[in-house]
């Protein structure tokens, strides 16, 4: 098996880019299927995820394929099927919301229950809800949610929660209904919003972008479009945290500042200092980090998905940290992992606390999902010695050239095989 192996306490130097948006990325190319031309895509990752995901599009008759110019080339003219592969789809969460795009082409869909990370449940009855209220009618059979209707049609609807995939999902099924869909308590991400701007490039008529209330006016048909897919503030920030757990001074070039205000703003509060530039975000620490408390929320709260490398940073500061999760009740499972190396952290229900030490040091960790993952490869930058991180497979779905990126800001680390122990192979 694939292993990371960092000898950490290398403060990281230098530049990085940061690539396109797994989030963003994801939703676009499901919602390219709605249009029956040629959609081209600039700054798409080369993560697993979208991987799996061009297998699928392809399945159902696409044609989904990078360029030499790196672009992405979806041609969705001739689908040839409604019925999604059941064994891809339940390997990602964002597949789900081919369902709204093939009823909407088709009339008829066969979409799996969707898969993704295990940080606790995150049911689709706000997605299933939607879609029958805008007039389909869906019956759950042995995991798979089979579909009909003979057209969309607007109409008003309400979220119980701002889910980010719900709000792109039923935007995309209401940009062809007939009439007008209102969509109360909507999602805010810049990643929803960009899918808004997206579905408009394609001829979508859709107001209200950014807010919590959106309208979307249905259209005969969507047209190609060329467009870019949003720099990734996930990555942004994991490389951010990076740079500030070592005591580094680091430029993340393409990263957004408006995009993390949050994140930069409890960054602050921990001693490290920030500079936002016209292309990018500038990190530096030459200080104890200091503690602080965090509690996650949709957007524009801090970011669920920058709690756990978040967290690694803390278990290194000085003083107790408390850390609340709203939105996903088991995403405190990698804390087990920080544990190994050394961190203080009780975890109560949705609170972990966290003590800061004056050390982490380096042990056999695994990737207990996508972030974290990124949260024991964080650690592992500061820990004292070596740290072999194995399940890489969750780290793979959306992070691009991590290791050599990492290597080139002047961090300790290689990926290399290992045995069933997690010791390294020398080949």
């Amino acid at each position: 098996m694939d292993s990371i192996i960092i000898n950490g306490g290398v403060p990281l130097h230098g530049v990085i880019e940061v690539g396109g948006s797994k989030n963003d990325a994801l939703a676009i190319i499901v919602a390219a299927l709605l249009v029956p031309g040629e959609t081209i895509l600039h700054n798409v990752p080369h993560i697993s995820d979208v991987v799996r995901l061009l297998d699928i599009l392809r399945h159902l008759g696409a044609r989904a394929d990078f360029r030499d110019d790196g672009a992405l080339l979806i041609d969705a003219s001739r689908l040839t099927t409604s019925e999604a592969p059941q064994e891809l789809v339940q390997q990602m969460r964002a597949s789900f919301n081919l369902l709204g795009v093939l009823l909407s082409r088709f009339g008829t869909a066969s979409v799996a229950m969707p898969g993704g990370c295990n940080i606790g449940a995150r049911p689709v009855n706000f997605h299933i809800k939607g879609l029958e209220q805008l007039g389909a009618t869906l019956q759950l059979d042995h995991g798979v949610y089979h579909g009909s209707v003979k057209r969309f049609t607007g109409t008003n609807l309400y979220l119980e929660f701002p889910s980010a995939g719900a709000t792109q999902h039923l935007m995309s099924a209401a940009c062809c209904a007939r009439g007008v869909t209102v969509i109360e308590n909507c999602a805010q991400e810049p990643e929803v919003v960009n899918f808004a701007h997206f579905l408009n490039s394609c001829g979508a008529q859709i107001t209200g972008i950014g807010t919590s209330t959106i309208v979307v006016k249905g259209v005969d048909s969507l047209r190609p479009t060329e467009f870019n897919v949003l720099p990734d503030r996930l990555q942004a920030g994991t490389y951010i945290l990076g740079a500030a757990i070592t005591g580094g001074d680091v430029i993340v070039r393409n990263a957004v500042a408006e995009h993390s205000r949050p994140l930069l703003s409890k960054l602050a509060e921990t001693g490290v200092e920030i500079t936002t530039m016209s292309n990018g975000i500038r990190v530096r620490r030459t200080s104890r980090i200091h503690s602080t408390d965090i509690r996650t929320l949709p957007h524009p709260g801090f970011p669920t998905d920058l709690q756990q490398p978040f967290a690694a940073m803390l278990c290194l500061a000085d003083g107790v940290s408390i850390l609340t999760e709203t939105v996903y009740e088991s995403r405190f499972r990698y804390t087990t992992e920080l544990q190994r190396m050394g961190a203080d952290i009780r975890v109560e229900g949705s609170t972990a606390v966290i003590t800061g030490v004056p050390q982490l040091t380096g042990a056999p960790v695994a990737c207990t999902d996508l972030r974290g993952g990124a949260a024991v490869v964080v650690a592992g930058l500061a820990a004292h010695g070596e740290t072999v991180v194995t399940e890489l497979e969750h780290l793979d779905r959306g992070y691009e050239d991590l290791v050599r990126n990492l290597k080139n800001l002047g961090a300790n680390i290689r990926r290399s095989n290992t045995d069933a122990v997690g010791r390294p192979i020398v080949v």
